[in-house]
């Protein structure tokens, strides 16, 4: 009897080691996995204006300014994520009907020059920076606008100057005639749009690594 009991407990042991061995050959050879909190191939939300870097730096030098690239790259961010014919979105500061421009290299240069004047009436004028940033999707008006209200940039001017805008064409500036729209009944430009940029670039300023502008070398003479 007590040989029985004495097997009966071996066998026991037996199988509860053959199961654990069983047990622990299954769980590695089962694929371990943690669900990460942030993807490890997070996308590069920068990525496809990240291209345009070098040529937007190029056009900006023409004028001096290219130490504004960052800034030029903030709007196209702003403006398109750099998709599109016309990432900068300069087909009506060329004086053309909305996205006329198809080809992105025009775009730049249209883009480009349209900044360059504004930023040079805005120093002439005597506004900030957010003025001139805000002049970009506003138009060259609103600089004097500004200049005129103290010469700093505030979300109200840009409301009120879109007001007024708005009353002279109410037909046109009418949001799609969604009121819905965060921006009616001020459907004249995006009186948020200088914050936005600029939230953009203070992210492109601080990101690492920086966005690579490859500096052509000047063409001997």
């Amino acid at each position: 009897m007590r040989r029985l009991r004495k097997k009966s407990k071996v066998i026991l042991i037996l199988s509860m080691m053959l199961f654990l061995f069983l047990f622990i050959k299954q769980v590695l050879q089962t694929p371990f996995s943690v669900k990460l909190s942030t993807p490890l191939n997070k996308m590069n939300s920068f990525a496809i204006v990240e291209k345009y870097s070098t040529q937007i730096h190029s056009e900006l030098k023409k004028y001096g300014l290219e130490d504004q690239t960052l800034t030029l790259i903030a709007v196209m961010q702003q403006e398109s994520r750099g998709k599109g014919g016309d990432p900068m979105q300069a087909s009506e500061s060329a004086g053309l009907a909305p996205n006329t421009i198809t080809d992105p290299n025009e775009s730049i240069e249209y883009g480009v020059k349209h900044f360059q004047r504004i930023m040079k009436y805005g120093n002439e004028k005597a506004v900030d920076f957010s003025t001139i940033i805000q002049s970009y999707n506003m138009g060259i008006g609103y600089i004097d606008y500004v200049a005129n209200s103290g010469g700093k940039h505030t979300e109200e001017l840009a409301k009120q100057f879109s007001a007024l805008q708005v009353e002279k064409n109410p037909e046109l500036y009418d949001c799609g005639g969604n009121e819905e729209n965060f921006r009616y009944p001020y459907c004249y430009g995006d009186f948020s749009y200088s914050d936005k940029v600029e939230k953009i670039l203070d992210t492109l300023t601080k990101s690492t690594p920086a966005i690579a502008i490859e500096e052509k070398p000047d063409e001997a003479l």
